[in-house]
């Protein structure tokens, strides 16, 4: 049976944690300095105490583990207010179809292709989130460079 301790440590428990951090990721852009430096201290004090305790239950180590390594870049999204996204979902969108592609059998013919690929569509992304280029505009862009 899972211990009390181990409910801040396991993947539902520290899903508090994610909670506070993505809920100060919508309002990220309105606060005040003083106020973000607050809401980050009280954040990282907050993960200090969940990766300090011990856990007993599996998911719930593995879920520190993965904490604990990623501890330096899971406010990211605070130090660099409306540059950074708390969340990858838009990136994991744009490579979902160059991924899905890649495992069809058959779906690239050519050894070169896959790379291909993820170069033009790594220019295009990379482009649209700089200048907000159109993919052609970027391509030509770079092409022309």
């Amino acid at each position: 049976m899972q211990s009390q301790r181990d409910t801040t440590c396991s993947p539902f428990g520290s899903s508090g944690w994610l909670h506070k951090a993505f809920g100060l990721a919508r309002g990220l852009i309105e606060l005040a300095a003083s106020t973000l430096a607050r809401k980050r201290r009280e954040l990282d004090e907050n993960l200090d105490a969940i990766l300090k305790r011990p856990a007993t239950y599996d998911p719930a180590r593995t879920s520190q583990t993965r904490m604990h390594g990623a501890r330096n870049k899971l406010l990211t999204f605070v130090a660099f207010p409306g540059q950074v996204a708390a969340a990858n979902k838009a990136r994991e969108r744009d490579l979902r179809l160059a991924v899905v592609q890649r495992k069809m059998p058959n779906g690239y013919r050519a050894l070169w292709a896959p790379e291909s690929v993820a170069d033009v569509r790594s220019v295009i992304t990379t482009a649209a989130l700089r200048t907000k280029a159109t993919p052609f505009a970027s391509l030509l862009g770079t092409i022309t460079a």
